[in-house]
């Protein structure tokens, strides 16, 4: 009765009042600490929020939306700019020498999963850092129901892709099941799957030496592809080489949608082993590492150096784990990672993982970037080209004919809207006063939603923190971009006339 209560409610009084509650969790936190200016603002805010919300539910309980499919992706669409605000303020309040500018930054950045901060680790207290990194997985955790039950209908988020329909059309299959019902079964759905994850993957790390909160951030920042954590990331973790290890197996769940429930996506079921995100994800990865200790390793074998052969290990998981971390948009860092740098002769590997970066994990993940189907999509285009090049006359069959057909066609779009994203970005940073490299590497890192990219890439030279107000504000804008994408923003605000 509850749950059918819930669905009825529009999603912009919904999603403030889940936000108030999670409140809560920091608030309780800081109380264990003995941390009390910490738990105020956040425990007033919690109350707060839920007095607000409540008024709000009585005030919308019997109004309904004429098109309650649209409704709820402009109120998607919207969330990502209300919402931190409203998250932002018990942070302004518990870290009293904080602009109100920087948290809000800070929770559209978390929210939106892309982990970019502007506070360094070793000022925030772990209460703060518990609350960045529960936003973050929250984030994840609504953009895994929000693909599946409000963009998957309407064609969205890679699904056209797979359907050949035109974005923003919904689907006629769909039109029996109310929309709020449907977000309610996902979450049903979805989320013991995705707690269940977090606490697994917590007790693995906690197991391997790690402390309870890092082990705690650090797994909701794997399931939701933050990269969000409170020492600094993996530089400053206890649990090494085998913690790496357990989160590149969590990481799959970034890069196929075959390993999580719900419907909505119209996959034709297959083994793992036949996904093409998943393939295409191996493919990446392993080919690039190897292509980066190719170099060396054969200077190494001619010159017989067996010491120097030692590091080759090392230097391989460096270059594996990180790839695969940039590939899925989270940004963690291989201890590693210097050796496999090391291993290769690079100095500045920022566009190796820029380049992974706007490739991106799997559709209706929690990853940003391209999409790893669309990628796949343009090669099977291109391969098909050069095949015709050969043989003129040769049809071609298969399963992916219609993504051939209709499904690269709508990928190429969607990859010409993001280079146009890029540029525009850019345009905006550098009219502002940034050098162009620098530039590029916050845009791609905010449009792809890896914050941790400008960090990791060690050719800035600056952090998020260093950036002006208006420069702040232009990438948080990319940042909503990315993680709603260019395709649902067109659909959502162009007519019926247009979307049919």
């Amino acid at each position: 009765m509850w749950m059918r209560r819930l669905s009825e409610l529009p999603l912009l009084v919904v999603l403030p009042g889940l936000a108030a509650l999670a409140m809560y969790l920091p608030a309780l936190h800081a109380m264990t600490q003995r941390d009390h200016d910490i738990a105020r603002p956040f425990f007033y805010g919690g109350t707060l929020g839920l007095v607000l919300t409540v008024l709000l539910a009585l005030a919308t309980m019997n109004r309904r939306a004429d098109d309650r499919a649209r409704a709820d992706l402009f109120a998607f669409v919207l969330s990502f700019a209300l919402l931190p605000l409203m998250l932002a303020l018990p942070l302004h309040q518990a870290l009293r020498d904080t602009t109100l500018l920087n948290a809000w930054f800070e929770m559209v950045s978390s929210l939106t999963t892309t982990g970019a901060t502007v506070y360094e680790h070793g000022r925030l207290a772990p209460s703060l850092h518990l609350w960045r990194s529960l936003v973050g997985w929250l984030g994840g955790l609504f953009i895994l129901v929000a693909a599946l039950a409000i963009l998957a209908p309407l064609n969205l988020g890679g699904v056209e892709v797979l359907s050949g329909r035109a974005p923003g059309r919904r689907q006629e299959e769909t039109r029996l099941i109310d929309p709020g019902q449907r977000i309610a079964l996902h979450l049903v759905a979805v989320l013991p799957v995705y707690v269940g994850l977090t606490f697994l993957l917590w007790v693995f790390l906690a197991l391997l030496g790690e402390s309870n909160l890092v082990a705690l951030t650090h797994s909701m920042a794997i399931l939701s592809t933050s990269g969000i954590s409170p020492v600094g990331g993996l530089a400053g973790s206890s649990a090494g080489v085998p913690g790496e290890m357990v989160m590149a197996l969590f990481l799959v769940y970034a890069i196929t949608r075959q390993s999580l429930p719900g419907a909505g996506v119209p996959l034709r079921r297959r083994h793992l082993w036949q996904d093409r995100e998943l393939r295409m994800a191996l493919a990446i990865v392993l080919g690039l590492s190897v292509a980066l200790m190719l170099r060396h390793t054969i200077a190494v074998l001619e010159e017989n150096d067996t010491l120097a052969a030692r590091g080759f290990f090392p230097a391989l998981w460096g270059s594996v784990f990180t790839c695969l971390s940039f590939l899925t948009t989270t940004g963690f860092v291989s201890g590693d990672w210097d050796t496999a740098r090391f291993w290769a002769g690079l100095s500045s590997p920022g566009l190796i993982l820029a380049g992974l970066a706007m490739i991106g994990g799997g559709i209706a993940t929690t990853a940003g970037g391209v999409k790893l189907l669309r990628v796949y999509a343009l090669f099977r285009q291109g391969a098909r080209e050069l095949e015709r090049s050969i043989h003129p006359n040769s049809v071609g069959g298969g399963g992916d004919r219609l993504l051939r057909r209709d499904g690269v066609y709508l990928a190429w779009v969607f990859f010409v809207l993001f280079g146009i994203s890029i540029a525009v970005v850019v345009g905006l940073l550098t009219f502002l006063g940034r050098d162009f490299q620098p530039a590029l590497m916050f845009t791609i890192g905010a449009l792809a939603n890896a914050g941790p990219l400008v960090a990791a890439s060690g050719e800035v030279g600056i952090t998020h923190a260093a950036l002006g107000g208006a420069e702040k504000l232009v990438l948080a804008l990319a940042m909503v971009v990315g993680r709603v994408e260019t395709i649902a923003l067109l659909a959502l605000f162009a007519s019926n006339r247009w979307r049919h």
